[in-house]
């Protein structure tokens, strides 16, 4: 590093050219240019990056041509064909790895892109450091809708040195290679590769041995990487594509394989970490899906999960949240796929726990057939923390009319006392606050078990919705929902919505301003309630036609 004095600010660390970035591709000819242009644009030529190695894994489309015509005149860029294709990430990264000449090494995806002084902060913070890897913040941006969500934002919300990965076992949460920054030095000295050929998920097995390693490792809260989620795309990326069964059982080996590794090389601590994140993570994820697969996906999907789970350590188990440990010992008690609406329901997030509610010899339990399966800590959570079920109903015949109803839970809510409840909406792509709606609660009688319910019903203004939103594109503008419960005693909790209800269909409604409105409550994959909401008689019929195009 070269350090400069700054008259206004003092000293400074400003890298020189040292940053090797490794771009992969195959057949993403759209894409593929702008993720190497953003690789290129990490500042001026001659500072932070000395190349990027673009990698075409014998692609078909044109991806090669495209390479190839914008390394003419750009000397920073090296292309690397390969003559047949690997059928997997690893390989590819590990030829760009071999390539590169740089003193550190970054990996890039060809449909993502690295934001604007990614690979300087990271190479700074390397300095600053004496650290030969760095980890910085990187966002799931969804597209078209431009909506970033950030990726383990608990991990980067302040700049945090670690001396090993052993005093901080919760890094093994970020299994991402790309946003990242490692010394080719470090690599090479412990032979730290990616799995070759077709081995999905090949990022956990890499950053796995990463950490085994024990590096002196940063995390900054600097934004590095921008991760593009294209859920409409006719080809799906390895992370998206989960509807064959092949692909949780690519990931239980990935994980397998993790574990084993940190295992080998004696770190107890961040093998019983990789376990926990894998019931907190993986297994919610898949399982907040399932409700929506075949009857044969299921029956393996549930085979390979409890035949895998069954080798977890009970100290694993206890480690995990709630939601997650719960879905855990239903799978294992069961032979056989069932509840699955109530385990799809516990798996979102948040979690909502669906009456009825069972207990036995005093413990509240899954179900009466499932007495093994207790919900413990039920009765010493913290209110905020409890995966408290609020059904909503959207009225078929009053526009924007909810009929809620709170459930308790083996008497944690009765004893504190609901009185209110808030429902505020977030528009979807900016998380942008709109309107929030109050309406008291009322003891109404149980409703599908032995728990009282409080009920209460709110008018939602679809109108400010339309406002807010723009309302004019041909895409309707997504809203979430939240509820806020606040209770007698002080107590409150956070909770999304459980839709319900023949009112989960699209509507067409009057407007002064925009002369109609389309609405359309729908239930996400978890099951939350949410609202799409378009304005105006183009959009309308835009949305129309589209729908008889299709």
């Amino acid at each position: 590093m070269k350090e400069a004095l700054d008259p206004l600010t003092g000293p400074t660390i400003t890298p020189s050219a040292q940053v090797s970035i490794v771009v992969i591709a195959f057949n993403d000819a759209g894409h593929v240019c702008d993720a190497v242009r953003s690789a290129l644009a990490q500042g001026p030529p001659g500072e932070t990056v000395t190349e990027v190695i673009a990698v075409n894994d014998a692609s078909t489309d044109g991806t090669g041509a495209a390479l190839d015509a914008l390394a003419h005149g750009e000397p920073r860029l090296r292309v690397i064909h390969r003559d047949t294709n690997s059928g997997g990430c690893g390989t590819p990264r590990n030829d760009g790895l071999r390539a590169a000449t740089g003193r550190f090494v970054m990996f890039l995806d060809s449909d993502d892109v690295l934001p604007p002084g990614a690979a300087r902060a990271l190479l700074a913070a390397a300095g600053e450091h004496d650290a030969p890897v760095v980890a910085g913040a990187c966002v799931r941006r969804e597209l078209p809708a431009h909506r970033d969500v950030p990726w383990q934002p608990g991990l980067y919300r302040e700049t945090a040195v670690h001396s090993s990965p052993d005093a901080a076992p919760h890094l093994v949460r970020d299994t991402l290679c790309v946003n990242k920054l490692y010394e080719r030095a470090f690599l090479d000295k412990h032979a730290i590769t990616f799995p070759e050929g077709r081995f999905t998920y090949e990022d956990f097995v890499f950053t796995a041995r990463v950490l085994a390693a024990a590096p002196r490792m940063v995390t900054i809260p600097d934004r590095v990487y921008i991760w593009h989620v294209r859920r409409s795309a006719a080809r799906q990326s390895i992370s998206l594509d989960r509807n064959d069964v092949a692909n949780w059982q690519a990931r239980i080996a990935a994980h397998r394989a993790s574990v084993q590794i940190f295992l080998d090389a004696g770190h107890k601590a961040l093998a019983h970490a990789a376990g926990t994140k894998f019931l907190d993570h993986d297994l919610r994820m898949y399982v907040r899906e399932l409700h929506t697969r075949g009857a044969d996906y299921r029956a393996e999907w549930w085979r390979l999960t409890r035949g895998y789970l069954a080798g977890f350590d009970e100290a694993d188990l206890r480690a995990a949240r709630a939601p997650a440990r719960w879905l855990a010992r239903v799978v294992l008690a069961s032979p056989a796929p069932r509840d699955l609406e109530r385990l799809t329901q516990l798996a979102a997030r948040p979690g909502r726990l669906l009456p009825p509610y069972a207990e036995a010899g005093g413990r509240a339990v899954w179900s009466a057939d499932l007495p093994e399966v207790v919900l413990d800590a039920m009765g010493t959570k913290p209110m905020h923390r409890l995966p408290v079920t609020i059904d909503a109903e959207p009225s078929p015949d009053g526009p924007g009319v909810l009929r809620l109803r709170v459930h308790d839970l083996y008497g944690r809510l009765a004893a504190s006392g609901p009185e209110s409840i808030d429902i505020e909406l977030r528009r979807r792509r900016d998380d942008r606050r709109g309107p929030v709606h109050t309406a008291a609660l009322t003891p109404a009688p149980a409703v599908g078990g032995s728990q009282a319910c409080w009920t209460a019903e709110v008018v939602l203004d679809l109108a400010a919705l339309a406002e807010r939103g723009g309302g004019h594109s041909a895409d309707p503008e997504p809203w979430d929902l939240m509820a806020q419960v606040s209770c007698a005693d002080g107590a409150g909790f956070r909770a999304a919505l459980r839709a319900l209800g023949p009112g989960l269909r699209r509507q067409v409604l009057p407007s002064r301003r925009h002369a109609v409105l389309l609405v359309q409550p729908y239930a996400t994959t978890g099951g939350a309630l949410s609202l799409r909401v378009a304005s105006g008689l183009r959009s309308v019929w835009r949305i129309a036609a589209r729908r008889l195009r299709g």
